[in-house]
């Protein structure tokens, strides 16, 4: 796929975007004023929750690379942060196909970086929003084989779905498109962790035009039901983990897990 620069949809930097505070809060430069007042106005938390999101989709994306899943469609992908999902899985299945989707025109203008594929592999990206799963898969379709195992990423995303645009079904109808064997790895910042934390964040992203539905741990589990949790189960973000060496001891108010598609 190659990016047509003429068909980019206009950007809107008069109002904060989710991608834009997000790549704020690891340290990027590809953010606007009005997406810096969001993210300097939230809790230093903010930065841990952001790093320790990137460090789980690493761990668990080579997880499933070296259990042999081989195509993968991320949706809610964000401006592209080395190493991006398709270097960890690549680098350890060159043959691995990756459909990036975000609903952030400054994504798609960086969306070349999303596509410098191993020769073996295949990259593609999409603009779309996980509210138009039906274009997703579509599209998706075109790269990814729907009947072999997909892992379905939806990494910090669907906590940016109140619970009025029933993001359960959401994740649920997605989900049922894929075939047995395939995945879903899904993080989601809690709302009864640290309950006075998440309630700061969420109202400073409301100040800046952006709804948030954090959610409890039995309500993140509704995510995954009919599925299979993998081993740890559902967890805070550091204390998911495969191999023998354990990420350091950290405080964490995002919930992880990655389950299995019967």
């Amino acid at each position: 796929m190659t990016i047509d620069r003429q068909s980019f949809p206009p950007l809107d930097t008069s109002k904060a975007h989710p991608a834009r505070v997000y790549d704020w809060l690891l340290g990027g430069k590809d953010n606007y004023p009005v997406d810096e007042a969001v993210a300097e106005k939230l809790p230093p938390e903010a930065r841990d929750a952001a790093r320790q999101n990137r460090e789980f989709m690493h761990r668990a994306s080579a997880w499933l690379a070296q259990e042999g899943i081989d195509q993968f469609l991320d949706i809610g992908t964000g401006i592209p942060t080395q190493p991006n999902l398709h270097q960890i899985v690549q680098g350890i299945t060159p043959s691995a196909k990756v459909v990036y989707t975000d609903n952030d025109p400054i994504v798609l203008r960086h969306a070349e970086a999303l596509l410098i594929s191993r020769p073996e592999g295949v990259t593609d990206y999409i603009q779309a929003d996980v509210r138009q799963a039906r274009d997703i898969v579509q599209h998706a379709r075109h790269v990814l084989d729907f009947s072999r195992p997909i892992a379905l990423s939806l990494i910090a995303l669907m906590h940016f779905i109140p619970d009025e645009q029933d993001a359960h079904s959401i994740v649920r109808n997605l989900v049922d498109t894929l075939p047995s064997g395939s995945y879903l790895v899904l993080s989601h910042a809690s709302s009864d962790v640290y309950p006075e934390l998440s309630a700061q964040v969420t109202a400073e992203y409301a100040k800046g035009g952006i709804q948030l539905g954090f959610r409890t741990r039995a309500e993140v589990e509704r995510f995954f039901e009919g599925l299979d949790l993998v081993d740890p189960g559902l967890v805070t973000a550091t204390d998911w983990f495969k191999s023998d060496e354990a990420p350091a001891p950290e405080n964490s108010g995002i919930y992880t897990a990655v389950a299995r598609v019967r």
